[in-house]
């Protein structure tokens, strides 16, 4: 056999290994993200240790993109991982429709889109960065200056976990059967919009725990571990509803307690 053969035939069998391709890359991917977060993201996390309570850094366009940059990298190494259930079913069943060049191409679509959904969730955190940072609200370290806010945003994080908004979210986050079955679309184009939709449910599901990033502050790298391990255990878990109610309990009384104390 010659190399070109070889090399066709090495290729064909890659190929045939999708899921595993997908899952290789999704890791990579993730570990990039976590790798870069624990090297500060850009940030000067020296400065931010040795001085948390100082005022944050002035804004320039430099240092909204460097946050926005920031944001998203976290919700890549946060959010990518509970996706991946989903994001193998779909390769499968694609596997059984497409080719599996095509089959790949479009599961790496799929997930680029729930990634593209995470960026506007990104954008729309940095914005709120910049308002509380312009009212004093965050010190150095991104954290919360007030506690009367940390405790409020404990306490309505804690209220979202029992709205049916959230329940419904959680559904589809935690049944990638389900999800599939109902928003099934063909295409390169389908899988692409297939990743929004997806993204959207774990926007709608998460999004209060990521708020909760400004209470233990945005840097925090035992914080960010902590909200990621939940929202796994959350997605993941067969007992994902009664843990989202058990947290919701917790928050709502860790809150009442902070704002307690503020009082």
């Amino acid at each position: 056999m010659d190399k070109s053969m070889q090399g066709r035939s090495i290729l064909e069998h890659l190929l045939h290994r999708d899921r595993l391709i997908v899952a290789i890359g999704t890791a990579a991917v993730v570990a990039l993200a976590w790798a870069y977060l624990a090297a500060g993201a850009g940030m000067d996390t020296e400065m931010m240790a040795d001085m948390p309570d100082m005022a944050p850094m002035p804004w320039t366009p430099f240092y909204g993109v460097l946050l926005f940059v920031m944001w998203w990298v976290m919700m890549v190494a946060m959010m990518a991982p509970s996706a991946v259930p989903t994001v193998l079913l779909y390769a499968t069943v694609k596997r059984r429709q497409e080719t599996a060049s095509r089959a790949a191409t479009d599961s790496w679509t799929f997930l680029a889109g729930y990634l593209v959904t995470w960026a506007g969730f990104s954008l729309a955190a940095v914005l709120v960065q910049g308002a509380f940072e312009r009212f004093g609200l965050l010190s150095m370290a991104m954290a919360s200056t007030s506690a009367i806010l940390g405790g409020g945003v404990l306490i309505a994080a804690g209220i979202y976990q029992f709205t049916p908004l959230k329940q419904a979210c959680l559904r589809y986050c935690e049944s990638p059967l389900l999800f599939l079955s109902r928003h099934w679309r063909p295409g390169t184009r389908g899988a692409f919009l297939m990743g929004l939709r997806h993204g959207s449910y774990c926007v709608g599901c998460c999004w209060f725990l990521m708020v909760l990033l400004f209470v233990g502050g945005v840097m925090n790298l035992a914080w960010i571990i902590g909200i990621a391990l939940y929202v796994a255990g959350e997605k993941l878990l067969p007992f994902g509803q009664r843990l989202s109610y058990a947290a919701g309990v917790l928050l709502i009384l860790s809150g009442t307690i902070v704002v307690a104390r503020a009082m």
